[in-house]
């Protein structure tokens, strides 16, 4: 098993799959753009992300061609370099293609899966249970992410099922943002120890204080520094300034209706508007209807305005705790 539970924390940033500049065209291929991949993975790790997470909805898991998956796999494990743990993810309709997937992940070097359940049709709890437990089993050196999205895979698992699911003992994160405060003691009775749970940005307060070990964004790909002053507050117990941050992100904080990740396209892409990294061209479907343009851009706009506010604090904060 290559990640422990306890190296797994801080603010998980779930890649873009970087795309080319042709990627709109239903008939492109190789429409992975490796040299932005490189450069936006260097610039995010150098800038202090914890922990990367790859092909989820964002990160275009469901239209990405299989020989594009491993061009993103190689790169982005050649871009990361040891530097974080790096979770690529293998989600797929078809359980078999999983397998397919984790092997050439494993091949290639990588040492941890985005794994969630196969979503053309809704598995029942003990079916989820079982699929977690072979895949586990089939791959005891891979760290597996549970890839908890209840409304993109259908399946909302409940509490009683992580009874089960810890005893896998590669199975050691998931990112989650579906548990809510009402399940969240129960919940980490079960797993503490054992599976990190990664919610989304705006939750981190107060999920951190019951039992959280970070959070997870897309929005940190505009630059991350608010989600990194979030999570720094909640180390500190500086609950004021959690809250306060969190306010501040507005609707940014929260994915998109109808996609956990709000990878839909829906409002345009803010990321490519921000400057902080190149996403590059939306893949079918997201590029059949973009939305505003000028929503995109004035949702980047007071990202960065948030970003220039946050990094000096993010770094007064590492000055302050580097021994």
């Amino acid at each position: 098993m290559a990640y422990a539970f306890d190296e797994l924390k801080g603010v998980c940033g779930m890649m873009p799959a970087f795309a080319t500049a042709d990627a709109s065209n239903l008939m492109a291929t190789s429409t992975v753009d490796v040299d932005n991949l490189h450069d936006g993975v260097d610039r995010i790790i150098n800038d202090g992300i914890g922990m990367i997470a790859t092909t989820g909805s964002f990160g275009q898991c469901w239209n990405l061609l299989f020989d594009e998956f491993q061009t993103l796999v190689k790169a982005t494990i050649e871009a990361v370099d040891k530097r974080v743990p790096l979770m690529l993810g293998v989600t797929s309709t078809n359980p078999r293609e999983v397998a397919q997937k984790m092997k050439f992940v494993r091949e290639a070097g990588g040492e941890g899966v985005l794994l969630g359940l196969p979503y053309y049709d809704a598995l029942p709890i003990p079916k989820v249970i079982a699929f977690y437990k072979e895949v586990a089993e089939a791959f005891p050196d891979m760290s597996i992410m549970i890839y908890h999205n209840p409304v993109n895979h259908r399946v909302h698992i409940p509490v009683r099922a992580f009874e089960e699911l810890v005893k896998n003992p590669n199975i050691v994160a998931m990112k989650d943002s579906h548990h809510d405060t009402r399940e969240m003691i129960p919940l980490h009775r079960i797993i503490g120890g054992k599976i990190a749970q990664f919610v989304n940005q705006s939750q981190l307060y107060p999920y951190y204080e019951m039992g959280a070990s970070g959070c997870w964004s897309i929005d940190a790909w505009m630059g991350p520094w608010p989600v990194l002053r979030i999570y720094e507050a909640c180390v500190d117990g500086d609950t004021d300034t959690a809250k306060r941050v969190i306010g501040e992100l507005g609707g940014g904080g929260r994915p998109a209706a109808g996609s956990e990740d709000g990878g839909d396209g829906s409002g345009g892409n803010p990321h490519e508007f921000a400057g902080y990294v190149k996403p590059g061209a939306p893949r079918p479907p997201a590029s059949y209807s973009q939305g505003s343009d000028e929503r995109a851009r004035n949702r980047a706009a007071r990202w960065v305005e948030l970003c220039d506010k946050y990094r000096p604090e993010v770094e007064a904060w590492r000055a302050a705790h580097k021994n």
